[in-house]
Order: C-alpha cells, then structure tokens, then sequence
C-alpha cells in the first residue's frame, strides 16, 4: 500500500516560481521582439506580478488604485508616459543628435523620447537589469489603469460614470485649474479609485512636477483612458525592442567604452602604475569628505563634521558644492562625465596633488610616484555592474602592448533594503548570494563590524542577496531568507555582480593583483519587511548622511592611513 503525501506549497515558494516566471517570460518577449502587455502575450507577465504582489507595488491585487506604489513608478518612467499606446525600447541609436528632446525621469538615469503623441523611445543602455526594470514598472502600470477602467465604465456599451466625465472636464480644461476646481477634480477622481478625498490630496503634490503641477490628474484620466480604448476599440498598447538593442545586448559595447575612456586618461597622465584604489559610490561623499572642510573653513567654523555634510546635501547650497568641487579640481581631481552611454560618471583622485590637508589622517609617506590614485565611479544598476567592473580591469592596450591595472582595492559602497533593522543602518557584507541562482559569492571584506563600534549607528554583519530587481522583491521570500540558515541581512542589486568581475579579473584572468583587498558596506534605504517601510514610503532624507560618510571616511582610512594598512 502506498501512500502519498500532497505537499503544499509555501507563499515563498510560490513567489520564488513567480519570479523565474516573469524572468523567463521577460527573455522571451525580448527575444520575440515585441509584446501587448494587456493582451495574450503579457499574460503569464501580469499574472504572475499578482501572484508575487510585490511590497513596493502594495495593493496591486486589490480593486483600489496603489497610490504610493504609482509615485515610485511614475518617478522612473518619463513623463507623459501614460499617454503613449506605443513604448519602443531602444539601444543608443542616435536620436541625441535628433531634434527630439531627452526626457530624463526624475529617479532614473536614462535618455527617452517623445517620437509623437502615442510613442514613447525608452533608450537602454545598462543592460537585462535595465529592461526588467522598465517592463515590471509598465506592467504594474497597465494592471493600475484596467482596475481604473472597471471602476469608471457602467456598462459594456462603453457608457461611463459622472466622477469620470468631471475628471476629464478638468484634464482637458485649457485654463490652469484653481484651488476649488483642483478639489472637485479630487474628489470625483477619489469616488472611483476607492480612495479618500485626504489620501489623493496627500499624494496630489507628490506627483507635481515643473511641466504641470495636476500631474496626478493626468495620469489617472490617460491611464484610465488607454485601458478603456484597449476593451472597447481593441487598441492594445504595445511594448517592442529595436532590432539593434536585441543585437547588442549582453555585448559590453557601452562599458568597454565607458572603460576605454577612463584608462585613456589616466594613461595620458602616466597613473595606472600607480596604486589604484577603485570606489563604486556617490559623486559627492569621497570628493566632500577629502577636500569640504578645507574649501570650506572660512565659512563653517566651529561646525561639526556631520552638519557640513548635511549642509552640503541640501538643494539649495549649490554655490557651496561648486567651491568644494573648485578646491578638489586644483588638488588633483578629474571629472570624467560620462559619454559612452553607461550614465556612470567618474572622478579620478590623483592623492600625489591632494596635499597635507586634505584628510584629516597621517597622510602616507611613499613617495611621489607611490601616492595612491582614488577612482571613484558612480552607481551602476544591477547586471551593469558586471559590465563595467568587468571591462575596467581588463588591461589598457596601448599599440602592440598591454598595460595592468595597478589596482590595490576595490570598495563598494550603496544603498540597500535590510531585513534586521532600518533606514540609516550599516550592513557589512560578508558574502554575496545571487537570487534565482545556485551562485554565492563569499569573501573577505576589510570592513568589519567592529570598526563602526561607538559611531553611534546600529551595524549588522552577515551575508546579504543580490536580487534581480528591487521591485519584484515580496516579504515572504525576504522573510525566507532572513529567517533561515542563510541568515540574509539585506537585499541589494550590484554585489554579486560586481564580486563575479572581480573574482573573475583576480583568480581566473589574472588581470589583477590576485590578494586585492575589498570593502563592502551598505546604508539602509529602507526595510521591506516593515509596513510603510519600503522604498515606495520614500526617501532617506538626512537621515542617509551619517552612515554614507562614515562609511566614506572608514574606506579612506583603509587606504590612506599606514596604521590601518597595517592591520591584517
């Protein structure tokens, strides 16, 4: 007699299937070449961001509208984007040079195009990562737009309700809206998103931008507008990829470009002898922490560390930033602004110009020619940081001959989701495990634990995962991993793929320094597992100054300061 026994799946399980779903399901639309994302063909796609229910995208699944989930959307997507039928996702094909005008979304480095009243050309170029992104964002978009379609149409005869017929009266108004007639619009427009009249005026700001201040409306009527046209006139809307982004993607045509230009600089000023010390990071924290209070002394006497940087992250202290920027240039530094299509800009710090003053450590006593070279390079995203690191440890070939990177560290330092504590803490890393995947990266990370001890910022130490998109991520899996012999700390997008370039250059190619130290530290965008914690509650605010310089200050020590060059 044989017995079976049904096992039932978990929710991580299930959403853990719902991931490689949407994955697989992405590859296959892009190799296809096109799609309709609310028709057969998006299918798999829509159903299976319902059964994950993301945390960032909150109440996808339910009838009402996710207000907040839409302004994290909406911040990455280019505006008037919601108008278009047609999104074209393109490589760098040249419209720079077309009279159209960039439209660069307000949390998303990239270049899109407004081609006529119904396409939109989003330009890709950082890589898979990249067009995850932009089709999981469409996806939630379109799935918003239907539940607005259902709540607003009476009939299948296309008959619509009044709040809806106020809404449009107001969108299409050519005259700017008045106070009062701005809140009639919110009130019809809260009566069908199932929403308070207090919840959509608390949101009505956030989506305000300098084109027009009644976003918010726009974009629930134009969303609204293009589901109903797709039920009742058949007019899909339709995501395609150009022939030549199907063609170079996964070829490093932009980050060995990227690569190239930076060790043609650093060629030309005979530094890549020289030991190098690479900085994936911000292009403000290393550049203040190193050249702000001498540039600054005269005007910040008597202020402590942390309220200069906190004064120089305020938007409006920009003439305080240009002398900071002033002083680092006239001690060595290079601002390399990004032309290859990566949008990662880099400073080159040549510490042989810096001078005595520029750190407040013992400064090393090489000489000239052994002073260290700090090269700071801007974020990647996701798999683009494989690209980049990958190609920029790659040898310089300078006619018939090869030229090694002198490369002594290599540091990371970002932003992440954590899963032990909240905004503003420290994670130290002490291995990379890749989502979706069997690969884990561990190694030895020079930062420890330890040496943030009295900082007064809360520090966790253990492993941490690389997922594959930040909005795909549900709080069972993430429970999963934290409460489990993994024992996650964090989630972030770049570890994995940055430990595989390096390990790759280090133990396989031979390309670099076999023993080159590295630091991995990460601050605490915001906690998943928390309600109204997620990245969608938005931003860190001040609260992400303390632990960005304190990690910044403790990477410079490491490769500054012949005390701590001494501990192993």
């Amino acid at each position: 007699m044989s017995i079976t026994k049904t096992h039932r799946r978990t929710r991580a399980q299930e959403s853990s299937g719902a991931i490689e779903r949407i994955y697989i399901t992405m590859r296959h639309l892009f190799n296809r070449g096109f799609y309709k994302p609310m028709g057969v063909s998006g299918e798999t796609l829509r159903e299976s961001l319902l059964i994950l229910r993301p945390e960032i995208y909150g109440s996808i699944a339910e009838e009402k509208i996710e207000l907040l989930g839409l302004i994290y959307v909406m911040d990455r997507l280019p505006y008037g984007i919601e108008e278009c039928r047609f999104i074209n996702l393109t490589s760098d094909e040249g419209y720079k040079n077309s009279h159209f005008k960039p439209i660069i979304p307000e949390k998303r480095r990239r270049n899109c195009y407004r081609i006529d009243s119904e396409q939109m050309n989003i330009e890709v170029t950082r890589g898979r990562s990249e067009i995850y992104d932009v089709l999981t964002h469409l996806t939630f978009l379109y799935i918003e737009s239907h539940k607005i379609m259902k709540q607003v149409m009476i009939n299948d005869e296309g008959d619509l309700i009044r709040d809806w017929k106020k809404l449009e009266e107001a969108v299409l108004q050519k005259e700017t809206l008045n106070q009062n007639q701005k809140e009639i619009a919110l009130t019809h427009t809260a009566n069908f998103l199932g929403r308070t009249f207090e919840e959509v005026l608390d949101v009505y700001d956030e989506f305000a931008c300098p084109e027009d201040e009644n976003r918010f409306l726009k974009i629930i009527y134009y969303l609204g507008k293009g589901a109903i046209a797709e039920y009742l006139h058949d007019k899909k809307r339709l995501i395609t990829f150009s022939p030549v982004l199907r063609e170079r993607l996964g070829h490093h045509i932009h980050g060995e470009r990227w690569a190239h230009n930076i060790k043609e600089v650093m060629h030309n000023h005979d530094l890549l002898q020289r030991p190098i010390h690479i900085i994936s990071a911000n292009m403000h924290s290393v550049m203040n922490t190193l050249f702000a209070h001498e540039a600054l002394k005269s005007q910040l006497k008597n202020k402590e560390e942390l309220a200069v940087y906190e004064l120089l992250s305020k938007p409006d202290n920009e003439k305080l930033r240009q002398k900071v920027t002033k002083e680092a240039t006239s001690r060595g530094m290079m601002y390399l602004k990004d032309e290859s299509g990566t949008n990662i800009d880099v400073q080159i710090f040549d510490m042989a110009k810096a001078g005595e003053n520029s750190f407040n450590l013992s400064q090393t006593s090489e000489e000239q020619s052994d002073k260290p070279v700090i090269l700071v390079m801007d974020y990647a995203f996701g798999e683009q940081a494989y690209e980049t690191m990958d190609e920029l440890l790659k040898p310089f070939k300078v006619g018939g001959e090869r030229l090694f990177f002198n490369v002594e560290s290599i540091s990371i330092m970002g932003k992440a989701g954590i899963l032990s504590g909240g905004k503003g803490d420290i994670m130290i890393p002490t291995a990379h495990i890749f989502e979706g995947t069997a690969d884990n990266y561990p190694f030895k990370n020079k930062l420890r634990k330890e040496q943030f001890e009295g900082e007064g910022v809360n520090v966790c130490q253990g492993a941490m995962i690389t997922v594959l998109g930040t909005s795909l991520q549900n709080r069972d899996i993430l429970k999963f991993f934290h409460e489990s012999t993994w024992n996650v700390i964090g989630l972030e997008m770049e570890g994995a793929h940055y430990q595989k370039a390096i390990q790759s250059a280090s133990k396989i190619r031979g390309s670099v320094n076999p023993n080159l130290k590295v630091h991995y530290a990460y601050y605490a965008s915001d906690n998943p597992l928390e309600t109204g914690s997620t990245l969608a509650s938005g931003g860190l605010g001040t609260t992400g100054v303390k632990p960005t310089y304190l990690i910044t200050r403790k990477i410079l020590e490491q490769i500054l300061s012949p005390v701590v060059k001494q501990v192993k």
